[in-house]
Order: structure tokens, then C-alpha cells, then sequence
């Protein structure tokens, strides 16, 4: 039978990461930096692996395999087994859910579509993203599409006179934005942010611009020009974040797109959730709660994630004081 699911993070160490997963979010990385903790993800080899109850040890492609339905509903399920998605990505779970630390700024890019990732040698999904602050420092940027009436020519050559950030829209965030970034969005985040972030489950991501940057190894990281103009959307011009609608009781929805919906709890009494049918993912992003049925037998606090499977009964949320959490399911 299912319940409630803690998986173990998985760990980039990517030339841009910091300690702040560790300092602030309490993850186990070491003495080490680390860019990105991987919360739910069933990704090829890149598989979330449960932590406690009697399916520890078992990876979420294993629990797709053998629950299916009952773990993803019955809707998702036929979308993920559509011959719309590449043979070999079916049956996939279809998001994934990463915290991100920038201690220093992240390449400029941008993420096919479907339509583009169904192209690539091996195919891919799209990329649509939403991003959460949960921390930024004084002055930092985050880049979000391009300027106003910034065009293809106009954009080619920014790149190619080493002007990228020029045409670049960017503002300064705070915590608790929330910034959407459809496939085709040319962005970039900047450094001093930790993020969390939900996306399709993709890993394909073309680089633009990666401020004159050597990697570890002394040489610069691989740019892909080509692949990043014909991906992007020239019509889509600057992003700003999202504005935060009222959905329910101290609930806030921040992203509904065809993707995913996220939404913004703020608990102080307990509540429910779930029971409809569909899956959910939670992200505590400030105290801690309590989740009936849990098996781990201890609170979700910061930082700390969980997915909630489809086949669920209303769950009991107990929060321990004030509670912020980020509520993510696909419509």
C-alpha cells in the first residue's frame, strides 16, 4: 500500500554552487559545494529513491512500474503512456523538483518544447520551469527574457559581440517571488539566490553566455548557439514575476499552466489535502509540519520534500507553528 514518500536528494556539483544547501536547507553534501539538490526526479539513471517505510530502497521508476496509476492517477497515467511523449521517455513521472543554490550565477540559456526536445538525438522532454525565492542576497539579479522589441538580428548579433546581458531583461527579486519560465524563455539566475524550482523532467538545457567563465578542468563549458536561437521564443519579451491569486484559505496559486500548478500555503491550524485523485508534491519553505501517515514519524521542516501519491486519502497537515509550504500538482 502506498503512504506519504521521502526520497534521498541527489547532488550536482556544478562550477556555480555554494554550501548553502548545507548551511541554510541542513542537506548532507559535505565539505564540498553543491549547486542543485534533486528531491523528486525519475530521470534515466537519475532516480529518486524512497528513505523510509516498507518500499525504502525502492526508485521511483520502480514505483511507477509497480503502482502506476494508484501512485501517478489515473489522468497522468494515460498522459505519461501517450505515443505523443518518445517510446523510450513513457511512463515517466513527469516532473522534478530540485532546490538550487547560485553562489555564483548560472549560464544564460534557455529550454527546447516538446515540439524541439522530440527532435534531439536522444529525445527529450521540453523544459518549462517556475522558480521560488527563497533567499536572495542584497542586489542580486535575476534575468528573464529578452528586453522589449529585442528581435532574432538584433539578439544573434548581442551574442556574437559578447553582449548577451545587454539585451537580456533582469530586475532584482525577493523572497517569496515566484517566476515562471516557459520552454523558449531565454534566462538566467543570478548569484546570490537559492531557488527552488519545478520543471518538466527534462535535462536539456542550451547554453548562450557563460560570462567568460574556465571550468574545473581550465577550459570553458560548451556553448550552443545554434540550438539556443532556433529554441527560443522571440515573442515572448521580458518576464516579471508571477502575481499570486487567492485560491482558498491563506492558499495562493502561483503557476496554473498545462504543466504543473504550484501554489503557496501559509499554515498556522491544521488542514487537509489531497484525496482527489491526483499527486502532489510539498516543499517546506518555512517551520515545519506534521503529514498523516508519514512514515519517517518525524516533521517535514525546511527544505524537506515529500510527494504525495494519487491513490491518497485526504491527508491531515499538522503544522508546528507557522508554516510555509509550496503545494505542486499536474492539472
Amino acid at each position: 500500500m502506498l503512504y506519504p514518500l521521502r526520497f534521498e536528494p541527489l547532488f550536482r556539483r556544478y562550477i556555480w554552487g555554494g554550501h548553502r544547501l548545507k548551511s541554510v536547507l541542513q542537506k548532507p553534501i559535505g565539505d564540498q559545494t553543491a549547486a542543485e539538490s534533486w528531491e523528486v526526479v525519475d530521470h534515466g539513471d537519475d532516480q529518486s529513491v524512497v528513505k523510509f517505510g516498507e518500499l525504502a530502497g525502492q526508485s521511483l521508476r520502480q514505483l511507477i512500474d509497480s503502482y502506476g496509476e494508484a501512485l501517478l492517477g489515473v489522468d497522468v497515467a494515460k498522459q505519461v503512456a501517450s505515443d505523443h511523449v518518445p517510446a523510450y521517455l513513457q511512463n515517466r513521472f513527469p516532473l522534478l523538483l530540485k532546490f538550487l543554490d547560485a553562489n555564483r550565477a548560472l549560464s544564460i540559456q534557455v529550454h527546447p518544447d516538446d515540439a524541439f526536445g522530440a527532435t534531439l538525438d536522444p529525445p527529450d522532454l521540453g523544459k518549462t520551469e517556475a522558480w521560488y525565492v527563497l533567499a536572495a542576497e542584497k542586489g542580486a539579479q535575476i534575468f528573464a527574457g529578452l528586453k522589449s522589441g529585442v528581435d532574432r538580428a538584433e539578439f544573434e548579433a548581442a551574442v556574437a559581440e559578447g553582449r548577451t546581458e545587454e539585451v537580456m531583461h533582469s530586475f532584482e527579486p525577493s523572497v517569496g517571488d515566484c517566476v515562471f519560465i516557459p520552454a523558449g524563455t531565454m534566462h538566467a539566475i543570478g548569484e546570490g539566490l537559492m531557488i527552488a524550482e519545478i520543471q518538466q523532467a527534462s535535462d536539456t538545457t542550451f547554453r548562450v553566455y557563460d560570462w567568460g567563465r574556465l571550468g574545473d578542468d581550465g577550459k570553458s563549458r560548451p556553448l550552443h548557439i545554434e540550438k539556443s536561437i532556433a529554441a527560443t521564443d522571440f515573442a515572448r519579451g521580458p518576464v516579471q514575476p508571477t502575481l499570486a491569486k487567492e485560491v482558498g484559505a491563506n492558499v495562493q496559486e502561483l503557476v496554473n499552466c498545462d504543466k504543473f500548478v504550484m501554489r503557496r500555503h501559509r499554515l498556522s491550524d491544521q488542514t487537509t489535502i489531497g484525496g482527489d485523485g491526483k499527486f502532489r508534491i510539498l516543499a517546506v519553505t518555512g517551520g515545519a509540519l506534521e503529514v498523516q501517515n508519514d512514515p519517517s514519524g518525524q516533521p517535514l521542516a525546511l527544505g524537506q520534500t515529500m510527494l504525495i501519491p494519487a491513490s491518497m486519502p485526504v491527508l491531515d497537515l499538522t503544522p508546528h507553528g507557522e508554516v510555509e509550504m509550496l503545494e505542486i500538482f499536474v492539472p
